[in-house]
């Protein structure tokens, strides 16, 4: 068994490429935007492939990501390669440190809190303030407690394409959803490899992550479905600024 995206981190954003990262980013920006901050300096704490950390480069803020998967960072140099303003950095969200001061924000999206347990929440959060300026953005999101519980739980998923096939078993218990995801990848010579890696994605309610979110100095804009949407109930996004 795989540490989590160790063997998915080649694979990760062509395997979730259905989630629109492009469109996902603008709505991050036009955020951004409406708090006054269009420019300056970034970090994205659980960065993955750097597809948000990217973006950002590519409009013009000086971007910093963090994530605890060498794979994942190595797939982000590889992907980011040409692109200005932006490295990368080995470290756990919870004790990510940004070199030569602080930042304007901190994004932390893309379920990256969803690997954090309830109970660490409120120190990650007072972390992240440690990192911002007064006044600087935290953007943060989890997967609802809605989608754990009713859509991922106990639930298993697959796919089969021509290169790469996989299988997703989710098992709920109280607080959290254990998975247990299989890929098979298929090799020049045609014949599969398989790999098998574990998760633990933590169940958060919204009004918690508010509460410790203002508990931790931040003042809070909005609360959203993905995108925005007052409708959906997938995703929870968190729009708050440093006190």
């Amino acid at each position: 068994m795989n540490k989590a995206y160790s063997s998915l981190a080649d694979w990760f954003e062509y395997l979730n490429a259905d989630c629109d990262y492009e469109q996902w980013s603008q709505y991050l920006y036009g955020r951004l935007r409406g708090l006054g901050i269009e420019g300056g300096r970034g970090a994205e704490l659980g960065c993955g492939s750097g597809a948000f950390t990217r973006a950002f480069a590519r409009l013009g803020y000086d971007m910093t990501g963090f994530d605890v998967s060498p794979a994942m960072l190595a797939r982000a140099e590889q992907l980011s390669r040409g692109i200005p303003h932006l490295r990368y950095g080995l470290a756990d969200a919870r004790t990510a440190r940004l070199p030569g001061g602080k930042a304007d924000f901190v994004l932390c999206v893309n379920d990256c809190l969803n690997y954090i347990p309830p109970a660490e929440i409120p120190a990650l959060f007072r972390h992240v303030g440690g990192m911002l300026k007064k006044g600087g953005a935290f953007l943060f999101d989890v997967s609802s407690a809605y989608k754990l519980r009713r859509v991922i739980g106990g639930n298993v998923f697959c796919e089969d394409r021509d290169e790469v096939a996989w299988m997703w078993f989710n098992k709920l218990e109280k607080d959290r959803v254990e998975m247990d995801i299989t890929l098979f990848v298929r090799g020049e010579d045609g014949r599969f490899s398989r790999s098998d890696e574990h998760h633990t994605q933590y169940i958060h309610e919204a009004e918690a992550l508010s509460a410790a979110a203002e508990g931790a100095g931040f003042c809070l804009h909005a609360v959203e479905g993905a995108l925005g949407s007052a409708e959906d109930k997938m995703r929870v996004n968190f729009i708050c600024t440093k006190r």
